[in-house]
């Protein structure tokens, strides 16, 4: 990627579309292209500082491009309905597969390297592990509509004998950081940990369900978002194998650590109560993830990841505290 190239992201004014946005502004790069509906002001924040050529509502990008073509060098694209809870697979068919399928076919047309975002979900609840170097990955069983449209596309993608020049599907596990003020219930559990501190000194975790594991015993993959963004980029510059890259740290961590980081850095005592998961989502509750990271470190990365806890000292500290965006 040369720094006059241009580089289209959809989701732009989203969580890790806009922080891709500033970093990649961070690093050189300021001719880009913003695709997203932008018509949610809760987002604007998001876009506030940032360098880019056009914004472009996702609804009209196609015809735009047929009116700009050749305008495009690179495309990152993250835009996703993202609600894990919503039960309506046909809303996800929309705009997870098939605007994707859209996205992949002008990137193969028009000779396009692609990043897109698929999601550690499509794992289900981990009977086949979490290895991104899978052959075969119809075996896996995403356990909610979200989870299945993301997995449906991966195996489109799989199956392409047309293709863009080079692509690359990212499987984000837990992602966190700054940006993510609009989100709302889908907003990480950092994000919500550290509301319930500041208002009521206290933090709500789920009770276990499982006897495999004590209640704020359930691990995640926790990855900073900054992480997240180097992964897309590295992906994006170093064109490694066409397929699918984990993007987590690869060390699990418990509930019950992530809070006690929180309490930490707003120095205040520990006070955690658990509650019943929801049974709208306790049979689809996932206790534990781990990103198999050795095929993407195998593209010889090796920058080291943020901990939970230095990545929390920044978010609390430096955007949470100052309700600021990235």
């Amino acid at each position: 990627m040369q720094i006059e190239d241009n580089i289209a992201i959809t989701g732009a004014a989203g969580f890790i579309g806009s922080y891709l946005a500033g970093y990649l502004n961070q690093v050189g790069y300021e001719n880009l292209i913003l695709i997203d509906d932008f018509s949610n002001e809760q987002k604007a924040p998001n876009l506030e500082g940032k360098q880019y050529l056009h914004k472009v509502d996702r609804n009209g990008f196609f015809d735009w491009y047929a009116q700009n073509p050749g305008s495009i060098q690179y495309m990152f694209h993250l835009g996703a309905r993202t609600d894990t809870t919503e039960p309506d697979y046909e809303i996800f068919r929309e705009l997870n597969l098939e605007y994707s399928q859209k996205i992949w076919a002008l990137c193969t047309r028009h000779n396009i390297p692609l990043v897109y975002a698929s999601s550690a979900a499509t794992y289900g609840n981990g009977e086949h592990g979490y290895s991104d170097s899978m052959a075969d990955i119809s075996v896996l069983r995403p356990l909610n509509p979200y989870a299945v449209s993301k997995q449906e596309f991966d195996m489109w993608a799989q199956q392409q004998q047309d293709a863009p020049p080079h692509w690359a599907g990212v499987k984000f596990f837990n992602v966190y950081g700054p940006n993510e003020y609009h989100k709302g219930r889908m907003a990480s559990v950092v994000f919500h940990a550290y509301r319930q501190i500041k208002e009521k000194g206290e933090v709500k975790l789920f009770r276990s369900h499982n006897p495999e594991f004590a209640d704020g015993e359930q691990m995640r993959d926790f990855i900073y978002v900054r992480d997240v963004a180097r992964i897309c980029l590295w992906l994006m510059v170093q064109h490694p194998g066409n397929g699918l890259y984990n993007a987590g740290t690869g060390k699990a961590r418990s509930f019950k650590d992530l809070v006690r980081a929180i309490f930490k850095v707003l120095r205040k005592p520990e006070n955690i109560v658990y509650i019943d998961t929801p049974e709208d989502i306790r049979d689809k509750y996932q206790y534990y993830t781990q990103a198999d990271m050795h095929q993407f470190l195998q593209t010889g990365y090796d920058r080291p990841f943020c901990t939970i806890e230095d990545g929390i000292r920044e978010y609390v500290a430096f955007y949470l505290e100052r309700n600021s965006c990235f």
